[in-house]
């Protein structure tokens, strides 16, 4: 059962057209992938579902309500968390008051604490940084905290935009293993990604976007093996 459906979205800036009416699915409890080169429209299309872009025209649903209108901070509420490209924590904040904004939506503060402690066990560097200023992470410590702050609202879809983005070969194995478990306790995954290699190893399905249409979809480990799909983000 799709969880997400985006259909024929259409993205402007001024009188230049971003997305070209694009439709595709997001399964529940599967970990989807939009790959493309850079300007492609994939970030667009993340903060078009997420309410930070408003789209010209097309329809979103989140579990079979039309959501193409709602403001961002409604969405998290109703469990769609945004994990954005650059991480974008808060620098001047420590590590746990940035994790606490992940949870402004939440009212029940046991349910908090238990969150909070999944949060300590699944990122443990994130615990003994706590009281240490976000701005004062490494790349791949702030990815950490984007994310747990991501789940602390305890999202059902979470859409993440280039998580392994700038970080060393080490912090990017690390992550794609953490977006996996991610995944393994029951969160869809919307994944954008620029390592397409490591990106399909880990989808289920895969969406190829080119200059704002969707040019080819399918199988992630099928697309894998596509030839133009490995001349284009396959090649070392």
């Amino acid at each position: 059962m799709a969880i997400l459906e985006v259909k024929e979205l259409e993205v402007y800036y001024g009188v230049i057209q971003a997305i070209k009416g694009i439709s595709f699915e997001v399964n529940e409890g599967e970990i989807i992938a939009l790959i493309g080169a850079n300007g492609a429209g994939k970030t667009t299309t993340l903060q078009t579902i997420t309410g930070l872009i408003p789209p010209k025209s097309g329809q979103i649903f989140y579990e079979g309500k039309e959501i193409t209108r709602i403001p961002g901070y409604k969405l998290v509420s109703m469990g769609i968390a945004h994990v954005p490209e650059g991480r974008r924590v808060f620098a001047e904040m420590t590590v746990l008051q940035n994790l606490k904004m992940g949870a402004y939506t939440r009212k029940d503060k046991t349910e908090l604490e238990e969150t909070l402690k999944s949060i300590y066990h699944r990122f443990p560097r994130l615990e003994e940084r706590k009281n240490q200023l976000a701005g004062t992470l490494s790349g791949g410590e702030q990815q950490m905290l984007a994310m747990g702050r991501a789940l602390m609202s305890h999202p059902r879809l979470i859409v993440m935009d280039e998580p392994s983005m700038g970080l060393s070969p080490i912090y990017v194995n690390e992550i794609f293993e953490i977006i996996q478990e991610i995944n393994k306790s029951g969160t869809t995954v919307l994944l954008v990604e620029q390592n397409a290699k490591k990106t399909l190893s880990i989808a289920n399905k895969a969406y190829v976007l080119e200059t704002g249409n969707i040019v080819l979809s399918g199988d992630a480990k099928e697309l894998m093996n596509d030839d133009s799909v490995k001349k284009a983000y396959l090649s070392e």
